[in-house]
């Protein structure tokens, strides 16, 4: 039986190690997901071998602080998994601002927010949140899945710039992609003392074995 996990909006298989989001627009799927049918509810398979957030709750994090109703700005939508799964968590009163800098896959994310009103797909430049702020309004959660050498820096900027006050911001950390010389345990601590220089760091989790040599960050904003 599918049972409410300790996280808002999120559901949980205890026994077979699964969890699940409900979804927003039952009898459409995306990605090929595994359905679940249960007392008139249709839910969703939530994989973390395809999304760090879900590999994040897998691991044990205690709160990943989306709830429903927030605005999330999620940079480095990607062709939509997670960011589907959030727009289920957040609900039809909550919105995702969906950023990406690749046109082909901001293409595909137009399809997934065709059928779901509380997306809207950016095609925009992370590095630059002065170049789409005036096309959002400022965030209860930033979440980022950027693979970039920079991704700590575009992740505060983005931050300073765009979270509420006393926001929450979640950043999945991708080592190989700041440093390949290093070891992913020294390229966290290191990304860790940039974040604390400006955000409040409230959990963090590495997301092996299902996301190798990634972590996830969640903070929260000190205004």
């Amino acid at each position: 039986m599918i049972k409410q996990s300790r996280i808002f909006e999120v559901y949980e298989l205890p026994e077979r190690k699964k969890i699940f989001t409900r979804n927003l627009t039952p009898g459409k799927t995306y990605f090929s997901e595994n359905i679940v049918m249960e007392n008139n509810v249709e839910y969703r398979e939530f994989d973390p071998r395809r999304s760090k957030l879900a590999a994040a709750i897998m691991n044990g994090c205690y709160n990943i602080f989306i709830r429903k109703n927030d605005v999330v700005l999620y940079l480095g939508a990607s062709h939509g998994y997670t960011v589907s799964y959030v727009s289920d968590i957040v609900g039809k009163e909550g919105f995702v601002f969906a950023l990406d800098s690749a046109p082909r896959v901001v293409r595909d994310l137009y399809f997934v927010a065709k059928y779901r009103n509380n997306i809207a797909p950016i095609l925009a430049d992370a590095n630059n949140p002065n170049g789409y702020a005036q096309n959002v309004c400022l965030a209860d959660i930033i979440f980022q899945d950027i693979a970039q050498r920079n991704q700590a820096e575009i992740f505060l900027k983005n931050a300073k710039l765009l979270l509420k006050e006393n926001g929450y911001a979640l950043i999945a950390v991708k080592a190989r992609s700041v440093d390949v010389t290093k070891k992913p345990a020294i390229i966290f601590r290191e990304i860790r003392a940039k974040l604390e220089k400006e955000l409040t760091i409230v959990d963090f989790k590495t997301l092996e074995p299902y996301q190798i040599d990634h972590c996830m960050f969640i903070c929260k904003n000190k205004r």
